[in-house]
């Protein structure tokens, strides 16, 4: 699937649909929006072009060389992240090079998501489920199937994708978004599906583009140096000042306004923040599809158990259609992607009395920004290698 798809149960508070611009397009909006997408567009664009692009698509990694053996800090962080390297992503591309020598062919990648080709693929597919099914606990097991997902895609963009944007390097958006900082009492957490990194139409990515690394952080799923990294951040801050945007429906889901709100009023300009402790709020947004939602959601409520003896604590939002329902569709109407989860995270924090003087809506609208751009080249993409812009939803009654 190439859905990232992030969804949430709207709750009860009704906020004005003039404050979510963006967010609130209804469905008869995208119909009109693509129906008015010019179609001559299409033939735009010569078969030498698509042949072009399918060759570009394949390609042949080889390790004549000490740099192709590992991946550098340079170019792990150059990706989006400020965590050290993955001892075990480096581990199994160190294995990928020696199967490359024993079995005396070339490691080849096709697509848009690092997936192994050829007759490498069918020697490594046996190995790796060897090594799989030997690993002893479930813990391994996440972690040895996070960093294959990750080293593969490492190697199979490698002078294809653009490290910021994670888009073709003809197609790269990077110098049409702009940067914006990111108010300082606001940490997001990019929980991502190691399936969904690299991926072009994912739109988490767009979140450190716009505020930057430190502001919007990444996390890969079952990769330990990243989890980690968060935990640590979240044992700092504790648990009253961390959320999770994800629809818990084994407990009480909070709105923006009941969950933060209250903690605002109780903490603003409090002098009794400890020489360990910072007045930052974190969350966490995860960052995958909605079949993958479930399990990433659970290691973070087990580790929230392991840490505080206490669950995390969820939000809700109201969110409307994003604008890239119609071009990447989630399974209904009611959810929305990733980008479109923090904007509507940041209008609602705006609304909060104690934050209504911060801006916040404006740094929201640098996302909506970002988002149309990546929008408009995603689109620009998909005719110019004569695909459709559009895919069918699980939902057809809901999608004209």
């Amino acid at each position: 699937m190439l859905l990232i798809s992030y969804t949430m149960f709207p709750c009860t508070t009704k906020t004005p649909s003039s404050l979510f611009p963006f967010l609130l397009y209804s469905p008869q909006f995208f119909c009109s929006f693509f129906n008015k997408t010019p179609q001559i567009s299409r033939m735009a664009y010569s078969s030498t072009d698509q042949s072009l692009q399918r060759i570009q698509e394949s390609r042949r990694i080889t390790t004549g060389d000490e740099a192709s053996t590992s991946i550098s800090l340079e170019e792990w962080q150059g990706w989006g992240t400020i965590s050290p390297v993955p001892s075990m992503v480096n581990k199994v591309i160190q294995d990928l090079n020696l199967l490359e020598k024993d079995i005396n062919a070339h490691m080849t990648f096709g697509g848009n998501h690092g997936k192994l080709t050829g007759d490498f693929k069918v020697q490594e597919d046996k190995k790796h489920r060897a090594k799989y099914a030997s690993l002893g606990n479930s813990e391994e097991k996440i972690q040895f199937f996070s960093a294959r997902q990750i080293a593969c895609r490492l190697l199979g963009s490698r002078g294809y994708l653009c490290q910021k944007c994670w888009l073709p390097l003809g197609d790269c958006m990077c110098s049409r978004v702009t940067m914006c900082s990111l108010w300082h009492r606001v940490r997001i957490w990019l929980y991502m599906h190691p399936k969904d990194f690299l991926r072009q139409n994912n739109t988490g990515k767009l979140l450190w583009q716009v505020f930057g690394v430190h502001a919007a952080m990444l996390c890969l799923f079952g990769i330990a140096e990243h989890e980690e990294m968060m935990w640590t951040e979240f044992n700092r801050a504790g648990k009253d000042k961390v959320w999770c945007l994800y629809p818990n429906k084994n407990a009480a889901t909070e709105s923006v306004k009941d969950g933060i709100g209250p903690y605002l009023a109780g903490n603003q300009d409090s002098p009794s923040i400890s020489a360990n402790e910072d007045d930052t709020m974190h969350f966490i947004l995860i960052d995958g599809t909605w079949s993958n939602s479930a399990a990433m959601f659970r290691r973070l409520q087990e580790r929230a158990e392991l840490s505080w003896k206490h669950d995390l604590r969820c939000i809700s939002l109201n969110t409307g259609v994003s604008l890239m329902h119609r071009l990447r569709p989630q399974p209904s109407w009611d959810r929305t992607c990733t980008a479109a989860a923090a904007i509507g995270l940041l209008y609602e924090l705006q609304l909060l009395p104690d934050l209504s003087s911060i801006e916040l809506n404006k740094q929201a609208e640098a996302i909506e920004n970002a988002l149309e751009v990546l929008l408009e080249a995603l689109t620009t993409r998909r005719l110019r290698m004569g695909r459709s812009i559009s895919r069918k939803g699980r939902h057809h009654d809901d999608i004209c």
